[in-house]
């Protein structure tokens, strides 16, 4: 029987490197820090860990702007100190992927410098999308998406100014990044995340839209991204072992994103209409069914570094304030259940909620500059970890933290959650060693089971999930064991905003 590939059934655990842990002591999260707390991640229960961008950066977009995509930011260490996470990564028997931004550069980079010092129609100009008029294209943080240069011409950034877009049509911007690719494959690495993949390739003569990332935009999902995806797999495909690359795609359908998974393209994509998904065991079946029936490896997520931590999300509008964090922990236990892998943002094995309470002048996204403050950005999710102590900065680094920490998380440090049974922490500890354990046994298919109310059961094999989205208790489906749940059961009953697994019958 052949192998399943680590990556079908994985639990990836994203790191926001400025966030995680500290070992230099200047506040910000850095990769010996990161080495530091691998033995956290692997008693986690965690297959591979993500790291989102550490290389050199004058940090607009928190180094999603790149400088230099070959070497390590000095604010996180060195290329020798990623050589050596690479090799206790795994030592500890977890595998590691990177972030890769192909979308667009630092406007520090040394290609866009050259091209602005250029003249217009250059070969260093060809390499981004400089034009004499721009269109009506908006930025996605605010604000038109063109910025004029001295001789008149404007360039192109979906982002902020200072992430001009490359021209995905220059065959040296593909031989670049294929180059980049190698080169972080040749250091170890297994696999790679790949911002804004739907973006790379726009409408020919670049036509006048409307903002959103939506199938038909002009700026995303065109038809030529997909060749630039052949050429990278087959990259990946001649170094040993398996090599991955997932895309961060946001599009309007399941079908859509499943022509990014084809056989010959990427490994797998990020499945969003989970995260947006709200609370409702009606949005959770049609999200699974939809998913299921268009795409046989997908992926499953709650919360990233770009969206309200979903213990937040879950509990706006109820009255209730432990609800948020019932329903994160129950949701949590059903995407555990599903086939395919599952990706989780740190910190919410530690239960953390959004921070939403950070002062105008602590906070750095450049969705909240270029708003004028209107928009809250995406700082409220990027808070550092709380690891120890009774007091900020909770054991984050000696030297505060670059975003400040709320004073009453406390009870959330890992310290304190690794030694009470019932806490968050315990029951992902819990879940995912359950899952591990399962792991190799279960069909890649599932079947609904009738459910009352809003409930969602299903069983995949000898595995029976059921989660109650409801306000009233339900009747447990027919069972002998009960594996795990998300909180404590009323005898034969799922109390609201409760999540078990369970066996037999």
């Amino acid at each position: 029987m052949e192998e399943t590939p680590w990556w079908r059934d994985a639990v990836v655990y994203e790191i926001y490197v400025r966030s995680f842990a500290d070992a230099s002591g200047d506040g910000v999260g850095d990769l010996a820090g990161i080495r530091a707390r691998l033995p956290y991640l692997a008693d986690l229960g965690v297959d591979a860990i993500w790291l989102t961008p550490f290389y050199p950066s004058p940090m607009a977009d928190g180094g999603y702007d790149v400088a230099d995509y070959r070497d390590v930011d000095p604010l996180f260490g060195s290329l020798a100190d990623f050589d050596g996470l690479v090799a206790d990564v795994h030592a500890h028997g977890l595998r590691l992927m990177v972030d890769v931004v192909p979308n667009h550069s630092s406007s520090a980079h040394p290609w866009f410098q050259k091209a602005l010092a250029a003249p217009r129609g250059s070969q260093e100009r060809d390499r981004y999308m400089f034009r004499d008029e721009p269109n009506n294209w908006l930025s996605t943080f605010g604000g038109p998406a063109w910025t004029r240069v001295p001789d008149g011409q404007w360039y192109l950034h979906l982002f902020a100014p200072e992430q001009p877009d490359f021209n995905w049509r220059n065959p040296e911007v593909r031989a670049e990044f294929l180059d980049i690719l190698r080169f972080w494959l040749d250091r170890g690495v297994d696999g790679f995340r790949i911002d804004v993949a739907m973006g790379l390739i726009k409408a020919e003569g670049l036509p006048d839209t409307g903002p959103g990332f939506r199938s038909g935009s002009p700026m995303w999902s065109r038809p030529g991204v997909h060749d630039i995806y052949r050429e990278w797999r087959r990259v990946l495909d001649s170094y040993p072992g398996t090599r991955v690359a997932v895309g961060e795609v946001w599009t309007d359908s399941a079908d859509d994103l499943a022509l990014y998974v084809r056989p010959d393209e990427l490994h797998q994509s990020f499945n969003f209409a989970w995260l947006e998904a709200p609370w409702s065991a009606t949005a959770f079946r049609k999200v699974i069914d939809d998913t299921l029936r268009a795409m046989a490896a997908p992926t499953w997520v709650l919360s990233n570094h770009d969206v309200v931590r979903h213990r937040t999300r879950y509990g706006e509008g109820s009255l209730d304030p432990s609800a948020g964090l019932d329903r994160a922990r129950a949701a949590l236990l059903s995407m555990l259940a599903l086939p395919g892998s599952a990706y989780l943002y740190q910190g919410e094995e530690l239960g953390l909620p959004e921070v939403t309470d950070l002062p105008p002048q602590a906070r750095q996204d450049p969705i909240f500059k270029r708003s004028k403050g209107e928009l809250p950005g995406r700082d409220g999710c990027r808070v550092p970890l709380p690891w120890s102590g009774t007091a900020p900065p909770y054991g984050f680094g000696d030297g505060g933290s670059w975003l400040p920490q709320p004073d009453d998380w406390a009870e959330s440090t890992v310290e304190r959650q690794i030694a009470d049974a019932s806490s968050t922490l315990s029951f992902y500890r819990r879940a995912l060693a359950v899952r591990r354990d399962l792991r190799g046994t279960l069909p890649d298919a599932i079947e609904w089971i009738p459910a009352p109310g809003d409930a969602l059961f299903f069983r995949r094999g000898r595995l029976t999930c059921a989660i109650n989205c409801g306000e009233d208790p339900v009747r447990l489906p027919p069972h002998e064991h009960v594996l795990i749940s998300s909180g404590p059961l009323d005898g034969m009953d799922l109390p609201a905003d409760t999540a078990a697994w369970s066996t037999g019958r």
